[in-house]
C-alpha cells in the first residue's frame, strides 16, 4: 500500500480538510481519530502518574504560572502501540500538508494535556514570527466534555473567530503564528493531545 492509499484509508476526511485548511489556515475535523484509538490513548493518560504541571515559555525561559495556565502535560514518545498509531496518522498528515501547501515541515511533537475542573489556559499564541520553529498547531480530543474546556480561537485582529467544544475524535489544526487561542475553565475532566508540526 502506498502512503497516498494509506492516507486515504486512515483519513477519509483528508481531501475536505486540506481544502479548508488551504483556504483558511484553520480546520476543525470531526471524527478524525477513531474512537477505539482515542479510548486507548485516554486509558493510557488516565492511568499515568507522570503528568506534570505545565509551564509557560520554552527551554531556559520555562516557568510555572498558574495565573496563565493550570493544565498538566506529558510528552508522547512513541513507546506504546496507541502512541505509535496516533503518531503515524499525524506523520501522514504532515506529508500531505507538505505536498499540498509546500510548508517544509520536518517533524511533529506532542503531549497529553489534562484539564481538571477549573483548569484553564489564557489566550496566547503558540509561535511568534521569526522566534519559533512551530508552524502548525494541532489539538485532538480524547474524551467528550459536557461542561467547559472549550477551545476559543481568535483571528489576527484578536476578534472572536470560533469556539470548539471538546468532542472525542475531533482534530483541530491551525497556523501557530496566526491564531491566538485559549482554553476556557474546564467543568469536567478534559483530556487532549496538543501538538505542533515544526520546521527546523
Amino acid at each position: 500500500m502506498t502512503q497516498q492509499q494509506d492516507s486515504a484509508e486512515l483519513m477519509p476526511w483528508l481531501e475536505h480538510a486540506m481544502h479548508e485548511f488551504y483556504q483558511h489556515g484553520l480546520v476543525v475535523i470531526a471524527d478524525a481519530i477513531p474512537a477505539e484509538l482515542c479510548q486507548a490513548l485516554l486509558a493510557e493518560v488516565s492511568a499515568s502518574n507522570s503528568l506534570q504541571p505545565a509551564g509557560v515559555g520554552r527551554q531556559n525561559q520555562l516557568q510555572l504560572n498558574h495565573d496563565i495556565r493550570r493544565d498538566h502535560t506529558l510528552w508522547l514518545d512513541g513507546s506504546t502501540k496507541a502512541q505509535q498509531q496516533y503518531l503515524y496518522r499525524l506523520d501522514l498528515l504532515q506529508q500531505q500538508v507538505n505536498r499540498r501547501c509546500f510548508l517544509g515541515l520536518t517533524h511533529y511533537e506532542c503531549h497529553y494535556a489534562r484539564y481538571q475542573q477549573g483548569d484553564f489556559y489564557q489566550k496566547h499564541l503558540d509561535a511568534f514570527k521569526g522566534r519559533s520553529n512551530r508552524v502548525l498547531t494541532t489539538v485532538c480530543y480524547l474524551n467528550s466534555v459536557q461542561q467547559g474546556g472549550e477551545l476559543v480561537i481568535y483571528d489576527e485582529q484578536d476578534q472572536w473567530l470560533q469556539q470548539v467544544q471538546p468532542t472525542q475524535g475531533t482534530l483541530v489544526m491551525f497556523e501557530s503564528e496566526r491564531f491566538p487561542h485559549e482554553v476556557k475553565a474546564a467543568g469536567d475532566l478534559r483530556h487532549s493531545i496538543a501538538g505542533w508540526f515544526r520546521k527546523d
